[in-house]
């Protein structure tokens, strides 16, 4: 800690948005009273009730706000050695933004390409990946939640799990023998006559794309089921009598029933696939720009500690407003979405 004014900032800015968010519900209960329920300790009792807030309090707390208050604070401060560190040239600098955007701490003639363009080539497929995802996982999960019986939903549920018990890093290291120019699907369509030489589906980032869509099918899945399982089947079979089209069905019945959990869904996938780190090491050809592995260089390459700050705050703060803009575009509330 470099300051009792960062200290300060860091340990009493969680207490006051804590405090911010008690009023907020406790306004919003007044405004709705029909919203009243049972409180949380009637429903669990003083002993237990005490017991999770101190222990979900402490691991926030500890452990997600903290952290990220420090990463803040580090963001903003040049790279200096451990002796250096809370003397006269420990000041707060925007150097670590700038270099993002110049590639220089000091010049801004020229803009930092490479990871600008890495920074948005990762933004940009994340998107396609969740928009993907959805397009994959909307169809299974509406069967399973309005169509199969339960011993179908038990096996593909078994279907759809069994896969992740494996590794992550594993699932990557399979797809890449998967997508290799020696691997199954060359192996496959040489043998059609698709194609008569091997195709670097690496080297293009095919195999890239398709791991990190396969890696968050779940994340998606559950969500999505979710929410249409609670949908009521007769609404469904309403809208069929009434001569409405499957497309109109879905698009005005099921869809805006399930707004929550789209909502959710891509939220997850698309913070995961932004973060991911071990696919874009496995599955990245030579040529692959990924914002992910810039950040850990930034840590354990350069060990320039407050650039990788600086960079994984822009990440976060990317992603944060993703999150808003699904809950505009979905009007759903931040609880919705975590629920």
């Amino acid at each position: 800690m470099t300051n009792p004014v960062t200290a300060t900032i860091i340990f009493v800015l969680p207490f006051l948005v804590t405090a911010l968010f008690g009023i907020a519900s406790v306004v919003e209960r007044r405004r709705n009273p029909t919203l009243q329920k049972p409180g949380f300790f009637q429903r669990n009792g003083w002993p237990i009730g005490l017991f999770l807030i101190v222990a979900v309090g402490f691991w926030i707390f500890a452990l997600v706000i903290l952290p990220q208050l420090y990463m803040v604070d580090y963001s903003f401060h040049p790279k200096l050695p451990p002796i250096k560190r809370g003397g006269p040239e420990d000041v707060y600098t925007l150097e670590n933004y700038r270099y993002f955007l110049f590639g220089s701490t000091k010049s801004t003639a020229n803009w930092n390409t490479t990871h600008l363009y890495a920074f948005w080539i990762t933004i940009f497929v994340s998107t396609i990946i969740t928009i993907l995802n959805f397009a994959i996982c909307y169809p299974l999960a509406y069967y399973m939640a309005q169509v199969a019986k339960p011993n179908v939903v038990l096996k593909l549920m078994l279907l759809l799990v069994i896969p992740y018990w494996v590794n992550e890093l594993l699932r990557a290291f399979a797809f890449r023998i998967l997508f290799g120019t020696g691997g199954v699907i060359n192996g496959i369509l040489m043998g059609v006559g698709i194609i008569h030489e091997p195709v670097d589906f690496i080297g293009i980032d095919v195999a890239l794309y398709a791991g990190l869509t396969y890696a968050y099918l779940l994340i998606m899945m559950f969500p999505l089921y979710n929410a249409i399982e609670s949908l009521d089947h007769n609404q469904i079979e309403a809208a069929r009598d009434l001569g409405a089209p499957w497309w109109h069905i879905h698009l005005f019945v099921v869809m805006p029933f399930a707004k929550p959990g789209i909502a959710s869904g891509c939220t997850l996938v698309f913070m995961l696939s932004a973060g991911a780190l071990a696919a874009p090491l496995v599955l990245g050809g030579p040529k692959t720009l990924w914002f992910t592995p810039i950040v850990y260089d930034r840590f354990f390459q350069a060990f320039n500690w407050p650039q990788g700050a600086a960079y994984a705050i822009i990440l976060l703060l990317t992603c944060m407003a993703f999150v808003l803009l699904v809950m505009r575009v979905f009007k759903v509330s931040l609880s919705e979405i975590a629920r």
